[in-house]
């Protein structure tokens, strides 16, 4: 009865708030006043309908069970049953190689276009997720790694399978240059010096033009070669795809395999609490230079391939809006989740496309479900279940053995 009420006051106050605009109009031509009541009562049932739905899903929030638990049984039925994981991969890479056949060109190129983020996604996974770093200039790695590609094939004619680890290389580079002034900074002031350094990249690339040709960027950018033969524009869509799916897997295999290393447990233990990290004696200082680096590694290979793909980079390409797509990613996931991460590029960047026929209200409903997902579900898709371990004494052993 309670929320009853409630959500009753609030469609009223929705009203009051939206009169002027969505129930009085001016009509200039005729000099008249139209009162449009039937949008105060749709304003009115929406408003009450949604509170009230609100209302009753918060309530369920705080009678259900504990939040660990529920992380751990999404965590469970997704990834705990290994017998299924090598058939389900296996069908899942057999889709993804047949996907070219069975759609359209533009179809293709959205998929890439996933993929890219996929992979800047997981990236960034490293710094935000695994090691709690807040980069929120991470774009600049993948400019870096897009103008690199770009200028040394202008200049001197470098191939695209030349430049693709000069761009992992210097794109572990500048971040190893961001990592240096900022060990000492956590939190907030950390997130500040990495948006500013997104945007000093970001500025320069678009104010020196004798290096970076300013705002017109650089066009006519080569095409990959396959063994020396030059690959036309549309077949060179399906190589970067298939490019695309192979380096997907390769990050897949390397971040699972940092997660479990000694370094992954070593960025869990910075992002837990570094005090303690360090009082365990690890260097914080080469844990977080790790981290910058090879996150950004990945995004400056990524940026190379991305200048394949378009032929065509400019600044605009790489402004702050692509660092929070990339950071609401890893969030929506869920933080240190590779399977979270992939499943929420595919949503963030797929859904928008097919909801085209609603484009005026594309950014409202990306903001509301951001907004849902945070309040219902703040761990992310799919959780990154902490490991324990469980001492059962002698006996345990003596029966192990």
């Amino acid at each position: 009865m309670k929320n009853l009420k409630q959500s009753i006051l609030i469609s009223l106050w929705f009203i009051f708030l939206t009169f002027p605009l969505m129930v009085i109009r001016v009509n200039t031509v005729e000099q008249e006043v139209e009162w449009r009541w039937i949008n105060m009562a749709f304003i009115g049932v929406g408003a009450f309908i949604c509170s009230y739905i609100w209302r009753y899903l918060m309530a369920r929030k705080e009678k259900g069970g504990n939040e660990e638990e529920s992380k751990t049984s999404w965590h469970q039925t997704l990834t705990m049953d290994k017998r299924y994981a090598i058939p389900a991969a296996a069908l899942i890479l057999t889709l993804a190689i047949i996907f070219p056949n069975i759609v359209s060109e533009y179809r293709i190129n959205t998929m890439i276009s996933a993929l890219i983020y996929v992979v800047l996604g997981l990236g960034l996974n490293i710094v935000v997720g695994l090691a709690g770093l807040l980069d929120l200039g991470y774009v600049a790695f993948y400019a870096v790694g897009a103008y690199s590609y770009a200028l040394l094939n202008h200049h001197f004619g470098l191939s695209f399978w030349a430049c693709l680890p000069l761009g992992a290389l210097l794109g572990a580079f500048f971040g190893i240059l961001l990592g240096i002034p900022v060990l000492r900074l956590r939190g907030d002031y950390l997130a500040i010096v990495t948006l500013g350094f997104g945007e000093i990249i970001r500025l320069i690339l678009e104010n020196w033009n004798e290096f970076s040709f300013g705002p017109s960027g650089i066009a006519n950018i080569s095409n990959p070669t396959f063994f020396g033969q030059e690959i036309s524009r549309s077949s060179g869509i399906l190589f970067i795809y298939y490019l695309m799916i192979a380096l997907v897997i390769f990050t897949i295999f390397v971040v699972n395999r940092l997660q479990n290393s000694r370094l992954g447990r070593s960025w869990v233990a910075l992002r837990e609490d570094e005090i303690a990290c360090q009082a365990m004696g690890i260097d914080r200082m080469k844990t977080k230079l790790a981290a910058f680096a090879l996150g950004a590694t990945w995004a400056g290979m990524v940026g190379v391939i991305f200048a394949a793909k378009t032929s065509f980079i400019n600044p605009a390409s790489f402004t702050f809006l692509e660092s929070a797509i990339i950071l609401s990613i890893v969030v929506l996931g869920g933080m240190g989740s590779i399977l979270g991460v992939i499943l929420a590029a595919f949503v963030l960047i797929l859904l928008p496309e097919e909801l085209r026929a609603f484009s005026e209200y594309r950014m409202l409903i990306f903001g509301a479900s951001m907004v849902l997902m945070m309040v219902f579900r703040p761990q992310g898709i799919i959780a990154n279940v902490r490991r324990s371990y469980e001492y059962h004494g002698l006996d345990g052993a003596e029966e192990a053995k």
